[in-house]
C-alpha cells in the first residue's frame, strides 16, 4: 500500500500573510509540518503542494534548500493542484495536511495508515471532536479522483475533500476513534491570525527542543496554561461558502 502525504501551502493569507514561513521555535512553521509528516509510520513520500504564483516562489525555494519535494499548481483550484500532485506519485492512499497546522498529529496519521491497511475503504472518518489544527485526512486515490472529476462547485475546488462530506453515500467509509486526550474541540491550534501565531509561538517556545512533541502533550500544555489557550479562543473559523 503506497501512501503519500501532501501538504497544502501558500504564502497568501488575508489575515496572516506569509504564515507558513513565519519563525517558530528554532525554525519556521513549514519545517514543523514537514518534519512531523516525515515521522508518520508507513508514509512513502511527503510533498509540499503550492501554487505557481510569484509569492509562492519563497515556498519552492525553501523546499529546494531543505531537500523537500515541491509541486506547483493552481492557486484557486486547490483540488486540481492536489489531485495533479498526487497523480504524479501513483499512490493507493493520500493523506491531506495543511501547512498552517504546525502541530499536526503525526501519531494519528500513523494510526490511520495502519487501520487503512486492514480496512481498504475510500475514507476513514474521525470519531470525536479534536482541536482545530491537529487533524489529518486519509482518502483513497481513486476517491480523490472521483472528487476531482465530479466536484464542480467552488467550495469543492477550494476545499479538497469537501465533496466527499457532502455526498457521503458515494464513498466507502469506516470510523477511526480519536484518542481520548485529544477530545478538546474548544482549543484552537492552527495558524490563521496574529492571535493564533501568538499561541503557536508559546507552544514552540515551551517545547523548543522538540519539533516532534506529541499532539497530546500540546493539548495538555494548553489545558494546564489557560492563559495561553485564551490567546485565540475568540477567533472564529471562516465558513465554507
Amino acid at each position: 500500500m503506497k501512501t503519500v502525504m501532501i501538504i497544502q501551502a501558500r504564502m497568501g493569507s488575508s489575515r496572516l500573510p506569509g504564515k507558513v514561513l513565519l519563525p517558530l521555535g528554532k525554525t519556521v512553521v513549514l519545517d514543523y509540518v514537514v518534519q512531523r509528516c516525515r515521522n508518520v509510520q508507513g508514509v512513502d513520500e511527503v510533498i509540499v503542494a503550492t501554487s505557481v504564483l510569484a509569492p509562492d516562489d519563497a515556498i519552492a525555494a525553501w523546499c529546494e534548500q531543505n531537500e523537500v519535494i515541491c509541486f506547483r499548481g493552481s492557486e484557486d483550484d486547490v483540488l486540481s493542484r492536489y489531485y495533479m500532485c498526487a497523480a504524479a506519485y501513483d499512490p493507493d492512499y493520500v493523506i491531506r495536511v495543511t501547512a498552517d497546522c504546525p502541530f499536526v498529529d503525526y501519531e494519528m496519521a500513523s494510526g490511520l495508515i495502519q487501520q487503512m491497511k486492514q480496512e481498504r475503504v475510500d475514507i476513514l472518518d474521525l470519531v470525536g471532536d479534536v482541536p482545530r489544527g491537529l487533524t489529518v485526512e486519509i482518502v483513497a486515490f481513486s476517491a480523490l479522483e472521483t472528487m476531482y472529476n465530479v466536484g464542480k462547485e467552488l467550495r469543492h475546488r477550494e476545499h479538497v475533500t469537501y465533496y466527499a462530506y457532502e455526498h457521503r453515500e458515494q464513498f466507502t467509509r469506516k470510523s477511526y476513534p480519536v484518542s481520548t486526550p485529544l477530545l478538546h474541540p474548544e482549543l484552537r491550534i492552527t495558524l490563521d491570525t496574529e492571535e493564533d501565531y501568538a499561541l503557536c509561538k508559546r507552544i514552540g517556545d515551551h517545547f523548543r527542543d522538540n519539533m516532534l512533541v506529541s499532539s497530546e502533550d500540546v493539548v495538555e500544555f494548553l489545558l494546564q496554561n489557560p492563559d495561553v489557550a485564551a490567546l485565540n479562543a475568540h477567533i472564529e473559523q471562516k465558513p465554507v461558502v
